[in-house]
């Protein structure tokens, strides 16, 4: 039974990230530039409300699928990043779950820092894998959130600091005009993933839910 640990999660994306470097680092630009357009068309000031809501949802469908390919790009790169390529950036199948589940992990996660900080943390620590969980094996929002749950069970301490942690690097990043996202935002996906695929062999997987095709046995990692 594979065991999680921060720092083992870190140096695994770390040394995944040097593998390939500089595909991840071009991959990560790419997604930036998208994000970064469908922020600007959402910023830009409306005149007619029925227009403005038109591109609320087509940049709401934008974003969603954009935050669809990152994951499952990032557990491809996770599980064999000699092989993963540009075409697992296009993931759009589960997008209504995908979509449900952002919005309900949002909506309890902001509820709990509002009434107190701890809970809200706590919140997020425990549906880390949610999203992960609906890419990875297909799963509606509440069997995905109700998975992550049980598979941070007794190890949220450690996932908390990982994200702590995630945090601190990205912002770190961030400081260096950005530039430094390009390194610390795969090897932060890189991380989270290798911290779920440890806890995910915590008992069994859910019978109603397959992994993503084609991808490898991860039973060694």
């Amino acid at each position: 039974m594979n065991t999680f640990s921060p720092s083992s999660s870190l140096q695994f994306g770390w040394h995944t990230f040097k593998k390939r470097g500089w595909f991840l680092v071009g991959s990560t630009l790419l997604m930036l530039v998208i994000f970064w357009m469908i922020s600007a068309i959402q910023s830009a000031p409306q005149d007619n409300a029925g227009v403005g809501l038109l591109i609320f949802l087509a940049t709401t469908t934008a974003s969603t699928f954009a935050s669809m390919g990152l994951t499952a790009f990032f557990i491809r790169a996770h599980d064999d990043v000699m092989h993963v390529s540009l075409n697992e950036l296009w993931h759009p199948q589960q997008f209504w779950q995908f979509l449900a589940v952002s919005i309900l992990v949002g909506i309890a996660s902001v509820i709990g820092l509002i009434l107190l900080i701890i809970p809200g943390l706590i919140l997020i620590t425990m549906f880390a894998f949610a999203k992960l969980l609906v890419i990875d094996r297909a799963m509606g929002p509440i069997d995905a959130m109700k998975e992550s749950m049980r598979l941070t069970k007794g190890s949220r301490l450690k996932l908390f600091l990982l994200l702590l942690a995630l945090l601190v690097i990205n912002i770190l990043g961030a400081l260096t005009l950005l530039i430094g996202l390009l390194v610390t935002i795969p090897v932060s996906m890189l991380a989270l993933t290798h911290a779920y695929r440890s806890l995910s062999h915590k008992g069994t997987h859910h019978p109603n839910t397959t992994q993503l095709p084609h991808a490898p046995n991860t039973s060694a990692i």
